[in-house]
């Protein structure tokens, strides 16, 4: 028997639940054939990477106030394959397989479109331009970016623990631009509407600042020398 302060959720109410079918599948498939290179640094396959952000992802269903679909799964486990593999010709051939709105997610989490992976535009020029589209970013795209920024950020503070200061040589930038991305990054998300992810990184970016603190003094100190 329901008490009379039980809320029971009408059928309109409630989020649709997430099935991942064979295009779910597929994707694993597509992602793992494409991407047999190493994460930056490390020995881990990328599928790691990957299947971390997809897993973040799914873990939203029911939580998220956008519904999380098999589309944003997917849109997930791909988001790196434009970037790194292919650019506008890979995004043509990710629409084909998987549908228009998986690409559209797709690009939306690609800071480059560079067909040639090593004639992507500077760092801090795509960093730039992928903030400022990301504020106009619908839901489903900022959620799946906040996941892999999550991951991202957790990795290099799991690292930073066991390596140091050397984890920044992973990188094309060093300490303290990554530390401005991540909180730029943190700065649209949390003016999107707040969710458990990026109330995640957040803590996780405010440790990474904590334990880096003196890394970025000693840096100034021997600029100013």
């Amino acid at each position: 028997m329901k008490t009379l302060n039980e809320h029971v959720p009408d059928d309109e109410s409630r989020m649709p639940i997430l099935h991942l079918g064979d295009r779910f599948s597929r994707a694993v498939d597509y992602a793992r054939i494409l991407h047999i290179e190493r994460r930056k640094g490390s020995d881990i396959p990328s599928m790691a990477h990957l299947l971390g952000v997809a897993s973040l992802v799914i873990g939203e269903a029911g939580h998220s106030r956008v519904p999380v679909t098999e589309d944003m799964v997917i849109a997930a486990l791909l988001h790196d394959a434009v970037e790194d593999h292919g650019g506008t010709p890979r995004l043509k051939d990710i629409e084909y397989s998987f549908g228009a709105n998986v690409a559209r997610m797709v690009e939306g989490l690609s800071d480059t479109l560079a067909e040639d992976s090593n004639q992507k535009e500077p760092w801090e020029q795509r960093k730039e331009a992928y903030l400022k589209r990301l504020r106009s970013e619908p839901a489903d795209v900022q959620l799946i970016s906040a996941a892999d920024k999550l991951y991202n950020a957790r990795t290099i503070l799991d690292d930073y623990r066991k390596i140091g200061p050397e984890v920044w040589k992973r990188f094309k930038r060093g300490r303290d631009l990554q530390i401005w991305y991540f909180n730029s990054l943190l700065e649209i998300f949390k003016a999107s509407g707040s969710n458990r992810i990026v109330e995640e990184l957040e803590r996780v970016v405010a440790e990474l600042t904590r334990v880096t603190a003196n890394e970025s003094a000693s840096g100034k100190k021997r600029a100013e020398a």
